[in-house]
């Protein structure tokens, strides 16, 4: 899974290429220990959306219900690997 980071961080990231352009999205996103891609995504985001980053989260549904089915989606992403660990453990224990 991909590491999340935080609203502030991806806005500090920004800034600090806005203001490091001589070293390149590619050499600010080695000092910052991020992906290139990542940075570049961020740039564009920044620009495109008046300064702000959009980010997942609890907050960017567009409706309740959207939030409950990505809750739901998450529930049965986890019992379905719950089942298979215990699939995989029945079938040890029974030989």
């Amino acid at each position: 899974m991909a590491k999340q980071h935080d609203q502030q961080f991806k806005e500090e990231a920004v800034e600090y290429y806005l203001e490091h352009k001589d070293l390149g999205l590619r050499g600010c996103a080695e000092n910052l220990g991020i992906g290139y891609s990542t940075l570049s995504k961020w740039v564009r985001d920044y620009s495109t959306n008046n300064g702000t980053i959009p980010t997942r989260g609890s907050g960017n549904y567009a409706s309740d219900v959207e939030k409950e089915n990505a809750r739901l989606r998450r529930e049965l992403r986890d019992a379905k690997d719950a089942l298979d660990v215990l699939k995989k453990a029945i079938s040890i224990l029974g030989k």
